[in-house]
């Protein structure tokens, strides 16, 4: 997006926040491995614990990819506003909080382990929620911030 300066005839880059910019880079982070966790996994045993099934070292399923994708397309479409970007952040500390304590408990289970959790997806789930923290609580700076 651009706003083009109607005194000079130029056209200079919307400046965004830091959190419409993590919010961006999460997003696509997500959406990426959403598409790529497909090509391991396929389109079968979409609840399926199968510890083989990894991306880089994560374990992934159909089920898994799905949400990566959701939360990523979410993450592109929120960090239009610094509002909505911070929205974002709490969204990622609130589904990854409790990824982090449901993947705790099944981790490396077949038992329950709906989304083949593995320890590896638990470290990136903190990794996850810390980001959402940052994204979220993002110092607020200057006049522009308050208008948003």
């Amino acid at each position: 997006m651009s706003n083009h300066n109607r005194t000079t005839g130029t056209t200079t880059a919307m400046r965004r926040t830091v959190p419409q910019l993590l919010a961006l880079a999460v997003g696509a982070a997500f959406t990426l491995t959403g598409l790529a966790g497909f090509l391991v996994t396929g389109f079968d045993g979409w609840i399926a614990y199968q510890p083989d099934q990894t991306l880089l070292g994560f374990g992934v399923n159909p089920s898994h990819n799905v949400v990566h994708l959701l939360l990523g397309v979410a993450g592109l479409l929120l960090a239009r506003s610094d509002s909505s970007a911070r929205g974002y952040g709490w969204l990622l500390v609130v589904g990854y909080g409790a990824a982090l304590v449901y993947g705790l408990v099944v981790a490396g289970q077949e038992g329950g382990n709906l989304l083949n959790v593995n320890v590896a997806d638990n470290l990136l789930h903190a990794v996850a929620v810390a980001g959402g923290l940052a994204t979220a609580l993002w110092p607020r700076r200057g006049e522009d911030n308050l208008r948003r």
